[in-house]
């Protein structure tokens, strides 16, 4: 019976590795379909499945930045808020202080004012703990905001929302400028902030290896969600309008979780994950990273 059962078993795995089987041919034509897709979505918004958004960062720090900052990291269940103090090349990261805090379910599909009201909350009883800081001298104070949903930015410090994903469901907060939501929830908590950037945690993931290293020009996530982001060369963005950065730069966000490609291979397990999924048809291509990266943890696992 045991043999019966493993050989059934041995089946099956051997017919999944067959059909997640990734040649070079079958490589070479996923990097070529993905190639095209980026390159519509630089010339022009809704132009492709891969977004390809402007991030309105065209400068990444290098080690020298100086002062204290505050960030707030909102992805998920939990949003985190972050007091870091930088003393330049030399010193680096002087003092660095977080705190996380889990989301009530209920506000996750609430209105957008009860959403940033909480989180302004927490981030004044943070603030509050700050002490009496000489960095300051008086400034007022900036926070870096990590937003990971997909916005659609029209500066560096404003965004609208495009749509909610993972498990979030707040319709009110959809078409509107998150940055401005944030700003409003912290003014009627009395906290004497300004939010300076906007950006996403792949664009954070880029920011943090070009501060330690200069040489970094993409980052990549690969966790519960899947995402790059990389510095391209502002004139080579048909969709960015005005006059182009100084800098000759411009990070692109590529949200390519939405990619699709008959290269790539569909699985009855993907298939039955997207069905059972809160956007059927969408993200495939990071509900099939997601698939994989459990099964490769799974195998580690059990060769441990």
């Amino acid at each position: 019976m045991v043999a019966a059962v493993d050989a059934v078993a041995e089946k099956v795995v051997a017919q999944l590795r067959e059909e997640c089987a990734t040649p070079a041919t079958r490589l070479d034509g996923v990097a070529t379909a993905m190639e095209e897709e980026m390159r519509a979505g630089l010339h022009q918004e809704a132009g492709s499945k891969i977004k390809m958004i402007i991030s309105y960062v065209d400068n990444l720090p290098n080690g020298s930045e100086e002062g204290l900052f505050y960030a707030l990291d909102l992805g998920g269940t939990n949003f985190r808020v972050l007091r870091v103090q930088l003393a330049g090349k030399d010193k680096r990261v002087v003092k660095r202080e977080s705190r996380e805090v889990s989301i009530p379910p209920h506000l996750m599909s609430g209105s957008s004012a009860e959403l940033f009201g909480f989180i302004a909350s927490a981030l004044a009883k943070f603030v509050a703990d700050e002490g009496d800081n000489k960095v300051l001298d008086g400034k007022q104070r900036e926070l870096g905001f990590t937003f990971s949903f997909p916005v659609r930015q029209s500066s560096i410090a404003s965004g609208t929302l495009i749509k909610w994903t993972k498990a979030f469901a707040i319709d009110d907060a959809v078409g509107e400028d998150v940055v401005a939501e944030l700003q409003t929830a912290m003014e009627k908590q009395g906290i004497d902030m300004r939010v300076s950037a906007l950006i996403n945690d792949t664009v954070g993931t880029l920011a943090t290896g070009s501060y330690n290293d200069e040489d970094v020009v993409i980052g990549v996530i690969l966790g519960t969600g899947s995402n790059a982001a990389y510095l391209e060369k502002a004139d080579a963005i048909p969709k960015l309008e005005g006059e182009l950065p100084k800098s000759g730069n411009m990070v692109i966000n590529t949200e390519w979780g939405n990619f699709s490609s008959s290269c790539l291979p569909i699985t009855e397990y993907d298939q039955a994950l997207d069905k059972e999924s809160l956007n059927p048809r969408e993200q495939a291509n990071l509900r099939k990273v997601n698939i994989r990266n459990v099964s490769w943890r799974h195998r580690e696992a059990g060769a441990s």
